[in-house]
């Protein structure tokens, strides 16, 4: 197989590719089988050493609310305001599915971490493109249990890993609006 595969059907895919609100996306998400295909392209990226460096951990159905029961706890014993505490219990629950993309580097001494964090923040974006071709919704969120050393253990993250982002999946309920987009004059220059 060729590394160049010309597409003017993929070109015009990621000219208009955009992410759904997370308040627009509802029933049905990508079942089983369909996800586990999602994340068999997902992880087709840049991999420098083949290192595989990000791990999934995949939430459908009750599994939801559970981890939301276990956020609400979290800010609970910290005495947080009521209404964030209702805020963690229903975060997992504005899609069908949430994927959690976890950075998980490899110290094999030549590789710097950099590069694998780059690598599972391309797996969370080539997600959302598999997802979009084939018809899901998603957005990528990293809301703050992506950030706290309590929500960490509840992902059974180790001391060297992250959470790059949570991808949520499911069915668009309405057109996602365009955004301003940057000025790419402004942010292009050629070295001379």
């Amino acid at each position: 197989m060729l590394p160049v595969r010309p597409s003017a059907e993929v070109r015009s895919l990621l000219a208009l590719r955009r992410s759904a609100a997370k308040q627009f996306i509802s029933e049905p998400g990508p079942s089983p089988a369909a996800l586990d295909e999602l994340l068999q392209i997902a992880a087709r990226v840049p991999d420098h050493r083949k290192l595989a460096p990000w791990r999934f951990v995949v939430f459908e159905g009750e599994a939801r609310s559970r981890f939301g029961a276990a956020l609400a706890g979290i800010l609970s014993a910290r005495s947080a305001p009521q209404a964030d505490i209702d805020n963690a219990a229903g975060l997992l629950l504005r899609a069908p599915v949430v994927v959690c993309v976890i950075s998980s580097p490899v110290d094999d001494g030549r590789t710097p971490v950099w590069e694998q964090e780059l690598s599972a923040g391309a797996v969370c974006y080539n997600l959302l493109l598999a997802a979009n071709a084939s018809g899901w919704a998603g957005t990528w969120l990293s809301e703050w249990p992506a950030f706290d050393a309590e929500a960490g253990k509840l992902l059974d993250l180790t001391a060297t890993e992250r959470v790059a982002g949570f991808i949520y999946l499911g069915t668009a309920n309405v057109s996602a609006p365009e955004r301003p987009r940057a000025d790419m004059a402004e942010k292009i220059t050629r070295w001379a």
